[in-house]
């Protein structure tokens, strides 16, 4: 799917959430404006410090969360 080296998460920023290379655009702020139906270049003109390869990449970060499952452990 891809390599996600420009997604970082850092306790001190943005409360550890998933960032853009350290920035404090979230992955979910730039995935949130193509889930409203805003194009690529919408968001890069949006945010005009981000490049199409952030977006790309928040993006496929976004639909590996997606995917991932959810194991409940029993504790005895």
């Amino acid at each position: 799917m891809g390599q996600l080296d420009r997604i970082t998460q850092q306790p001190d920023v943005m409360g550890g959430k998933a960032c853009i290379r350290g920035m404090r655009i979230t992955v979910g702020m730039v995935v949130g404006q193509v889930g409203a139906g805003h194009s690529v270049e919408e968001v890069l003109t949006d945010y005009p410090y981000l490049e199409r390869e952030d977006v790309m990449q928040a993006i496929r970060y976004a639909a590996r969360r997606a995917e991932e499952r959810e194991v409940m452990l029993l504790i005895a």
